[in-house]
């Protein structure tokens, strides 16, 4: 079993539009969405939810008032305002720290799993798929993101899939790590402006220091040729294969209107450069 992520720099390069295309090509595959702070691959992928599974991030503290002896402890110790002088807990600012049931001299408050989120297993017209969601203001998405490829792992045993393939979050964070660690390969997804250059060098080093193979692809290069030839003579200097150059085309954004990945929806050169460099990532594969 191979396991393919696709991750940016940053958001909004056509990351999500571009895996859900994959999901048209891909014979016998699984799906992950790891961007669980804002998933969107399930509006084009409808997901059927077969299962849902119960998530808890964070602890968050108890306080039984009945054994509480108002010494203040815990009021004095928090960093984060999360008890007020009547030792009342306030949920929003609790960041589960603990301190609080460490100073408590009478073992009142108690540390609890908190309900940050759900996990799914879902079926879709390509196949199965894991995805989740995050509470709002809720932390621990790194650790909800290694639920979801625990999940499609298993899926994909379970379901004889020989691939797994992760639509994974923006940036470098927490969540970025989780959905790239030991996977076969990471399809970079960047477009010729000057920030996605930068954003693509740091997501470069962050494939390279947990040794994982990368390959990239420029969307929308045709919107400034200049910088997309900055982008192709980086990764030629760094040993990094471009698979793919797609063109801008507003028959992405169509396709999401009517529900559909690009490969459904039309049939044209942006189409075929997707198809193109698929075969290619399935050769590095």
């Amino acid at each position: 079993m191979k396991q393919l992520t696709v991750i940016s720099g940053k958001g909004g390069t056509g990351k999500t539009s571009i895996t859900a295309a994959f999901a048209s090509l891909a014979d016998d595959a699984v799906f992950a969405d790891c961007d669980v702070d804002a998933a969107d691959l399930h509006l084009i992928l409808k997901p059927q939810i077969k299962k849902t599974i119960g998530f808890h991030g964070l602890k968050l503290a108890c306080i039984d008032k009945d054994q509480c002896i108002d010494c203040k402890k815990c009021y004095d110790s928090c960093r984060f305002g999360a008890i007020d002088e009547e030792i009342n807990l306030i949920k929003e600012f609790c960041e589960g720290c603990g301190v609080c049931e460490y100073v408590c001299p009478v073992d009142a408050i108690t540390m609890v799993d908190r309900d940050s989120g759900f996990a799914y297993i879902s079926e879709t017209r390509f196949g199965p798929m894991a995805h989740a969601v995050l509470k709002t203001a809720e932390e621990a998405s790194g650790k909800l993101v290694t639920v979801v490829r625990e999940n499609a792992k298993k899926l994909a045993e379970e379901k004889k899939k020989d691939m797994v393939i992760i639509d994974g979050p923006p940036g470098i964070g927490c969540p970025v790590i989780a959905s790239l660690t030991g996977v076969d390969l990471v399809l970079i997804i960047t477009e010729p402006t000057l920030s996605a250059i930068h954003d693509l060098e740091r997501i470069l080093g962050v494939a390279h220091h947990f040794e994982i193979p990368a390959v990239v692809c420029i969307n929308k290069y045709d919107i400034n040729l200049d910088n997309t030839k900055r982008i192709e003579q980086y990764c030629k200097n760094n040993g990094i294969k471009v698979v793919g150059k797609l063109p801008y085309d507003t028959i992405v954004t169509e396709a999401m209107i009517h529900e559909k990945n690009v490969i459904e929806f039309s049939d044209g050169e942006l189409q075929n450069n997707i198809i193109h460099m698929w075969n290619k990532i399935r050769e590095v594969l």
